[in-house]
This record gives C-alpha cells, structure tokens and sequence, in this order.
C-alpha cells in the first residue's frame, strides 16, 4: 500500500506578508519539510490564477474581498487578488523543499474557483489528480499545508469520497477561520471519513 504526502499551497500569498495570508501560515514549512522523505510519493499543489480570476473581488465592482457572491457552479466567496500566476505571491515559500514528484495547478481555470486538488469547484472538472494517484498504485493520503477549511479541506473530502484513506496532519497546517468556517471544517471531514491527528 502506497502512501503520498499532499502538501496544499503552501505559497507566498498564504503567508504572513502575502496578499491572503493565514496567521502562521510559515509555520508549518520546517514540519512539512522534515515529513516529505518518510512517504513514496511527495505532491504538492499550487493556486495558480489568472489575472481578473473570477473569485477575486477586484474582478466585481462594488463588492469587497470576503464578500458572497453566487456562481454558476455554486456560492462563492470573493478573495483578494492571491496566487497571480508566475508572481512572487504564487511561488512556494522560499524555505519549503519543492523535490516533490507532482505539482498540480488549480483555479487557473478564469470563471471557476478551485479549492480542492482533484477538482474544480463545481465537483465534476478535475484536475487529474487522481489518476496519478492510482497509475502509482497510492492509496494512502495524508494532507498538510493551507488553509486548513479551505482547501485542505475540500481535497481531504475529496479524496475521501474517491476512495482514498486520509488523514489530515492538523499541526503542520493553519486555517483562515472565518466565522467558524474550522469547527465546520473539521465537522466535514470526520463525517467524510477523515482521519484528522
């Protein structure tokens, strides 16, 4: 049985500085660093948006980051501009080992978000994440990085739901936390079968 380590945008823009940062979102890279060699497979995602991406609320007059908006595929939050694709706030932390197998990119889809790594938010577009997985003969997942109610936890559900055993390694990840937006999160995952220690 084959066991992948998923390390979930830990980039720039999602660190103290960047344009949506989680608080001690640099936390987690020494920890992160020190897991990759212990798993046979190391994938790492990457937000990857275009310029006037359609969650960003610049993108929509008169509406201010954080704010709801619907979409066709679904409710949306609308964020800061974040992860503009080949920008400094897109890179990896400059501390983090990027000698993974995989890098997967999401969102740089224009009209559609993408919180999870296998598929865009409307729940049917996907990434291709999966198949990797199951070409390698991987069964086992466990997921790190940020943010913890977002897209760690729509990737850990998703996997979840496609047959994965998952675990969320909750002290190398770090949440935005949003009008209880964790407790649910977390909530979400145990009910989906995540394992989360």
């Amino acid at each position: 049985m084959s066991h992948a380590l998923l390390v979930i945008d830990v980039q720039n823009d999602f660190c103290p500085g960047g344009a949506l940062a989680v608080a001690g979102g640099d936390e987690i890279v020494a920890p992160i660093n020190a897991m990759m060699d212990d798993f046979d497979a190391v994938i790492l995602t990457q937000d990857w948006h275009p310029t006037g991406h359609s969650s960003f609320a610049s993108s929509h007059p008169g509406k201010a980051p954080f704010d709801m908006i619907q979409m066709p595929y679904g409710p949306q939050v609308l964020w800061p501009d974040h992860c503009v694709q080949g920008t400094e706030g897109a890179a990896f932390h400059p501390d983090l080992r990027s000698d993974g197998d995989l890098i997967i990119r999401k969102g740089f889809r224009s009209a559609i978000d993408s919180y999870s790594a296998f598929f865009e938010n409307d729940h049917s577009t996907p990434t291709g994440l999966r198949g990797y997985l199951q070409t390698r003969g991987i069964t086992q997942l466990t997921l790190v990085g940020l943010a913890t109610d977002f897209c760690v936890h729509y990737s850990a559900v998703d996997a979840a739901r496609l047959g994965f055993d998952v675990i969320v390694q909750t002290n190398a990840c770090r949440a935005i936390d949003m009008d209880g937006s964790l407790a649910a999160a977390q909530q979400a995952m145990r009910d989906a079968g995540v394992t989360l220690v």
